[in-house]
């Protein structure tokens, strides 16, 4: 890590988490967000308590950074505390802390080197319908006043956050790549990469340590880090129950990067919280598109959140329609 020029030790503190790994309709999508910090732990949940909490219910005023299941719940409130929390930080990294943006920009280019070309979207006609304009569920200018306070408190406490997003995956695309891996954890880890990637080239130079929530079983992660960092020694530090950790040294470059593979890492990780909150919101904004197209082709069918009780139902419910519609099976049901 490197250090301030008053030799406060400077964090960079990333984190990565999924949301829609399992469901059977809607897309997989991971978030990841970065922060520098000069702050004396790592601890952000401590650091920016004034502003920030981890359980609902709190001061209204505070963003709730969790579990994206304890943050969301089908609710009106649940709906507006997670939109709250990924616009609200999204906005940070905007110089006007603007929190209003287009559903496409956010869902589909946010950012856009980590986004599917746009040609892998437009065959699934439902993201033609993502909003407009998101907040849907909050004021947009008492969000930002929000924002602002949020901005105030991470100044004082000398945390930045310097990078956030979502990788959104649609529905054919990910049905593709079960088929390329023939294993979801191995399709997990494909897009899990690719914000790996990124953290490593834009941040690592600064020394980062990064959290990735641990998805299914797999607890070595030596041979895929190696294969992915090709110009890095990968050092294994442990590998316990529910945790794997790793060095990666960049071999003639000043990247270095500890990595942690851990189970619930949202509650040991900050930025894992908050990269749980952006996937999950970036899912639920793009399964809210999907049920308005299909809510305006029969206005009679129930909307589904897509995981796989309510799917199996909905695709019995929609049977009818997806005949007469002719929407190709692959870009709309998961095979895996």
């Amino acid at each position: 890590m490197s250090e301030h020029a008053n030799g406060a030790r400077l964090r960079v503190l990333a984190g990565i988490d999924e949301a829609g790994l399992g469901p059977l309709l809607g897309p997989l999508t991971m978030g990841y967000a970065v922060f520098r910090s000069r702050a004396a732990t790592a601890n952000l949940w401590d650091v920016l308590d004034v502003a920030v909490s981890q359980t609902p219910g709190d001061d209204p005023k505070r963003f709730v950074v969790a579990d994206s299941k304890k943050v969301f719940n089908r609710t009106p409130k649940g709906a507006k505390r997670l939109e709250a929390t990924a616009l609200g930080f999204l906005a940070l990294l905007d110089p006007k802390r603007a929190v209003e943006r287009s559903g496409e920009s956010f869902v589909c280019a946010r950012p856009s080197e980590l986004a599917f070309p746009r040609a892998d979207f437009e065959p699934h006609p439902w993201f033609a319908r993502l909003p407009a304009k998101l907040p849907r569920h909050n004021d947009a200018p008492t969000l930002e006043l929000r924002v602002e306070r949020l901005a105030r408190v991470m100044k004082k406490a000398e945390v930045e956050l310097v990078d956030a997003g979502v990788r959104v995956v649609p529905e054919r695309a990910l049905n593709r790549s079960f088929r390329e891996t023939n294993n979801k954890a191995s399709t997990s880890w494909e897009h899990c990469s690719a914000l790996l990637a990124r953290v490593w080239e834009l941040h690592a130079a600064e020394g980062v340590r990064c959290v990735v929530d641990r998805q299914g079983g797999r607890a070595h992660y030596g041979g895929l880090l190696g294969r992915l960092f090709r110009d890095a020694r990968v050092e294994l530090v442990r590998e316990e129950e529910g945790v794997s950790e790793y060095r990666v040294i960049e071999r003639d470059g000043p990247r270095r990067m500890k990595l942690l593979f851990a189970e619930k890492a949202e509650r040991r990780s900050f930025a894992v919280a908050l990269a749980s909150c952006l996937a999950k919101y970036a899912r639920e904004t793009a399964m809210d598109a999907f049920n308005d197209y299909f809510r305006e082709l029969s206005p009679d069918l129930a909307p589904t959140a897509g995981y796989t009780t309510d799917g199996r139902r909905w695709l019995v419910d929609a049977a009818e329609l997806l005949e007469r519609v002719a929407i190709d099976r692959e870009c709309l049901v998961r095979e895996r």
